[in-house]
């Protein structure tokens, strides 16, 4: 399965990385894939994957960070 969610706020290559490490570190995800030029990321997941979960650990980045799913 694939979710796609858009994150607001990312303008480096750092906020990629970040990102991509907090999805990495979350029980179902097969890849995260985050793209700053459009402003979301594709996360590839198992039925363990949960969505509100993910938008609330990146919100906690404390870096300004909106996510929501499209």
């Amino acid at each position: 399965m694939k979710t796609i969610i858009r994150i607001d706020g990312m303008h480096c290559g750092s906020c990629k990385a970040l990102i991509e490490d907090v999805a990495k570190d979350m029980s179902g995800v097969v890849a995260c894939d985050v793209d700053i030029a459009h402003a979301q990321a594709v996360i590839e997941h198992t039925d363990a994957f949960e969505a509100s979960e993910f938008i609330a650990e990146v919100a906690g980045l404390g870096a300004g960070y909106k996510a929501r799913l499209v």
